[in-house]
């Protein structure tokens, strides 16, 4: 199987579609990530957050260790989560990924969310928020660039306005915003935006994070799998709902990273590059656009400082 990439800031290329680890359950991830390389993936997403690094690890090396795959030819993406924001915890943070994948370096490191949270012993402690600036985060995750611990460095969860300040203060630019997208939340000011300066989008829950175990309401859409507009389009296609999701993105050079443990989605998931949707059908998908986030980040009352989502 042969999967696009696109072409970051740095000149590397990535990936367009990749697999994403966030609610895998424990004892999946590892034959996951191994049934993804040995069909073509060559992006996996993880981060410290999902308490998941170490099987992503142990999938990686397997494959590299029977020769299925080269390490330079992988492109792995982990996230510093936010009680490592303060500059002498960036490191540290980096550090615990590393040892947990077994990797030397990561090909793209990500900070999170641009709030940051005062430091704890266990990610299952109460967040308590904490005046770090992402900048001076930023500014600290540069350096393991030079140190050549990460290849390049990006940001997930940011706004146009935190992007314009980040990019007008840093000697590094963020090659990536990871960000919900899907036809319910289209985000088109930020698409834009990011497109303009050159900046990667990176949608996570293309699906609309059906299976999330949080944030559930009566005001709900109907799931994006299930809805009849996208339905009819993947008929004339003859492809799946979720194909369907998954193309409008690459075909934008978005990239994507859609969540699976079932070994035949995880390949379908990546069959996406023998068809183009019509503009009109793209025209239809855009039409859901509700502006409804089914990750809202919302940690604590009053929202922090810095919570992104108050914009775009």
């Amino acid at each position: 199987m042969s999967i696009q990439t696109v072409r970051l800031l740095t000149g590397t290329r990535m990936p367009l579609i990749g697999l994403g680890t966030w609610k895998s359950s424990p004892g999946q991830v590892r034959q996951a990530v191994e049934v993804a390389i040995d069909n073509g993936y060559r992006l996996i997403d993880c981060a410290y957050m999902y308490q998941n690094e170490d099987e992503v690890g142990a999938g990686i090396n397997s494959r590299i260790q029977k020769g299925v795959v080269k390490r330079e030819d992988m492109f792995v993406v982990t996230k510093l989560w936010g009680t490592f924001h303060a500059p002498e915890d960036v490191k540290p943070g980096l550090l615990k990924s590393l040892d947990s994948l077994k990797l030397d370096y990561v090909d793209l490191y990500l900070m999170h969310s641009p709030m940051g949270f005062k430091k704890t012993e266990s990610l299952s402690t109460q967040l308590e928020y904490s005046d770090v600036d992402y900048v001076t985060t930023w500014k600290a995750m540069e350096k393991l660039v030079d140190e050549g611990l990460v290849k390049t460095i990006g940001v997930s969860n940011f706004n146009t306005s935190q992007l314009e300040r980040l990019m007008s203060l840093a000697n590094i630019k963020p090659v990536v915003n990871q960000v919900e997208l899907h036809p319910y939340l289209m985000q088109p000011k930020l698409v834009q935006y990011c497109k303009s300066k050159g900046i990667i989008l990176m949608a996570y829950s293309p699906f609309g994070s059906p299976d999330r175990p949080f944030q559930r309401t009566d005001q709900d859409p109907v799931s994006l799998l299930e809805n009849p507009v996208i339905n009819e389009i993947a008929n004339k296609y003859g492809k799946t709902a979720a194909q369907v999701l998954l193309r409008l993105h690459v075909q934008r050079n978005i990239v994507v990273i859609p969540k699976s443990a079932t070994p035949s989605r995880i390949v379908q998931n990546a069959e996406l590059f023998d068809c183009n949707l019509a503009e009109e059908d793209i025209k239809k998908l855009e039409g859901l656009n509700r502006n409804w986030r089914a990750v809202k980040w919302e940690v604590g009352h009053p929202p922090h400082k810095f919570y992104p989502f108050n914009e775009d």
